[in-house]
């Protein structure tokens, strides 16, 4: 039985519903304060905030209650765009003073404060919907077989390419390709070249200035003789990725797809 994505992401979703923090919060005030009960929150809240409550609940007891019950329900039917919400504000500039969020969605957050559902939703949602995207994009790469290995270091820069290409992270996918091949390249080098490499760039030779020498000395390494032209379309690609912009989805798979080549010819033997 294969897995149903849009059955999961139902029951996330009601389950996010029935379990919204602050749901039953708010729904215990109201019912505690239609029903005469109110005092028993005094030993339940800080009393800044009890104090607080009980006036608004003295000037008003039925509109009190109306509007807890509201909160309640809006924290039901809110609850995963302010689970987004949370995420995004993690991810992205916020601008200073750009205006103060619903009184339930304070609430929610601070009775959240210690078991993060609202992120914990947000992530699950995310991940779930990228589940069928990366698997088409999985289906454009084949296996990397190689003859001999690299490095724990190159194999984690390509595992980090790799899943950045799945997950949609384009930009970031074709900086990762840039790494692996820096790796790669330094790990296989002859030891008089390498040497060279070290000392004329004092340690800090990128991927251009390792493809530089790699051409110039094409015979001393033993590389495949199409290597350097494939690496530097990597190297195009990843510069432009840092300099000039946002990738796009083909731009990545080109990318990566052209870094796995170079790996197969620079670890054929």
């Amino acid at each position: 039985m294969g897995i149903d994505i849009s059955r999961l992401e139902t029951e996330l979703m009601r389950m996010s519903a029935d379990g919204a923090p602050g749901r039953d919060f708010c729904e215990s005030v109201a019912e505690l304060a239609r029903t005469g009960r109110f005092e028993q929150l005094k030993g339940v809240l800080p009393s800044v905030v009890f104090n607080e409550m009980e006036a608004r609940y003295q000037k008003d007891p039925e509109e009190f209650v109306t509007e807890w019950k509201r909160a309640g329900e809006a924290m039901q039917v809110g609850f995963v765009a302010h689970a987004r919400q949370r995420l995004t504000s993690l991810m992205r500039l916020q601008q200073q003073g750009q205006g103060d969020a619903p009184e339930w969605m304070e609430i929610q957050r601070a009775l959240d404060g210690q078991e993060n559902d609202l992120l914990r939703t947000a992530f699950a949602l995310e991940l779930l919907e990228m589940v069928e995207p990366a698997v088409m994009r999985a289906t454009h790469l084949r296996e990397c077989v190689v003859a001999t290995s690299s490095s724990e270091e190159a194999d984690r820069y390509l595992d980090e390419a790799t899943r950045c290409y799945f997950y949609g992270m384009f930009t970031a996918c074709a900086v990762m390709c840039r790494s692996v091949l820096e790796e790669a390249i330094k790990q296989k080098l002859p030891p008089q070249l390498s040497k060279l490499v070290r000392t004329r760039y004092r340690n800090t030779a990128t991927l251009g200035n390792l493809l530089h020498e790699v051409n110039n000395n094409l015979q001393m390494t033993g590389f495949d003789t199409d290597f350097p032209r494939v690496a530097n379309q990597v190297n195009d690609c990843g510069k432009k990725a840092v300099h000039q912009g946002l990738l796009s989805e083909e731009e990545a798979r080109s990318c990566l797809q052209n870094a796995r080549l170079a790996l197969e010819m620079l670890l054929r033997q």
